[in-house]
């Protein structure tokens, strides 16, 4: 499980570090946008009341409270899967990633109310109305690495994913 606290730990601080640094060292939360590779890369701020794209965006405490205890739970629930994902260092890793992406947007909850969201990219024409942060990348890719290195015959790991022989008994 260190690995996985690890990359929990590194993924939240990279996230609070990267909205904190970009909000208030570069006053994004003032200026609105800042190009930084145009059309390719803008800070863009936006203020993230729902979940991936604003979807369930709904400025009520209720929903607010909602998305955290979603959170919290689905945290709770791949620490558990994590545990039994013992010796899987990919997975511990991506795990962690998730979960510190997780935790990131959490923060950011109660903190403001809502999830900042700074970058922005569009590409070949086409503008792209949505902003995101370190943290939704995390969970994304937390999420991918955990489909493809996470065992997936529900036994626990340390087996090599072989069933344990039987001990033969001698009269």
């Amino acid at each position: 499980m260190r690995r996985f606290w690890i990359a929990a730990c590194a993924t939240f601080g990279l996230d609070q570090a990267s909205k904190l640094g970009v909000m208030y060292g570069l006053d994004l939360v003032n200026r609105g946008e800042i190009p930084v590779y145009p059309p390719y890369l803008l800070f863009r701020m936006a203020r993230n009341y729902g979940i991936n794209f604003g979807l369930l965006s709904h400025e009520s405490d209720l929903a607010r409270w909602g998305l955290i205890a979603v959170a919290l739970v689905i945290s709770a629930w791949v620490i558990w899967w994590m545990r039994r994902e013992r010796g899987n260092g990919w997975a511990l890793v991506s795990g962690g990633v998730l979960i510190g992406g997780a935790l990131g947007n959490v923060v950011d909850r109660i903190a403001y109310g809502w999830v900042a969201d700074f970058l922005n990219m569009s590409c070949c024409g086409i503008e792209n109305p949505y902003a995101f942060n370190v943290a939704d990348i995390a969970i994304f890719a937390g999420a991918i690495g955990l489909v493809f290195f996470s065992k997936s015959d529900g036994k626990p790991s340390g087996t090599g994913g072989k069933p344990a022989r039987a001990k033969r008994r001698t009269p």
